[in-house]
């Protein structure tokens, strides 16, 4: 009982900083400004780590469009991820190098879960906020998040009734994309 309270609170701390990395490195590309929420946020839990990785960074990926230095961080979080909980669970007591596959691969995964997970969220916030209140600053913050995510499906799924199912579609594969990971 208490491995799966302790395995549940190292998912969700990893969760929230690895999705803060991966959110910060989306507004960067999107060039939202970070001086408001989620921004203060996201810097806030991320600048420890993601600082010394801009540093050490080529100048030339340090000053590209694309967050390398966000991304990276992403990713050395769910390495982080995979080696607590795999002395969690005591596989590093047979630590081979067999192993180190299998750490990536659950890296690779936690990651991928955390981006799909976050894109569902914004992507459910958005469409309720749509409903709801159009018009409040969240909206449009959530929209510039959500719409790069929903404009390929927007080509392809005419809106019925006026109503745009583009949100729904695109969390229905989220989810089943979910389904698949898990």
């Amino acid at each position: 009982m208490l491995i799966r309270v302790l395995s549940f609170l190292l998912e969700t701390l990893f969760f929230v900083l690895i999705g803060a990395a991966l959110l910060r490195a989306w507004m960067n590309r999107l060039r939202i400004n970070m001086s408001a929420q989620p921004g203060y946020f996201v810097m806030a839990v991320t600048d420890w780590l993601v600082k010394p990785l801009r540093r050490a960074l080529p100048k030339a990926l340090a000053q590209s469009r694309v967050d390398w230095a966000s991304l990276l961080a992403a990713l050395l979080l769910a390495l982080v991820y995979a080696l607590v909980w795999a002395a969690l669970v005591g596989a590093l007591l047979n630590l081979t190098a067999g192993m180190l596959p299998a750490l990536l691969l659950a890296a690779l995964r936690m990651l991928v879960r955390v981006a799909l997970q976050l894109a569902f969220v914004v992507v459910l916030v958005y469409a309720i906020i749509s409903w709801l209140q159009p018009g409040s600053p969240m909206y449009g913050l959530l929209g510039r998040l959500a719409e790069p995510l929903l404009a390929p499906l927007r080509r392809f799924i005419p809106a019925v009734g006026g109503v745009d199912l583009s949100a729904l579609v695109l969390l229905l594969l989220l989810q089943i994309g979910l389904m698949i990971l898990g």
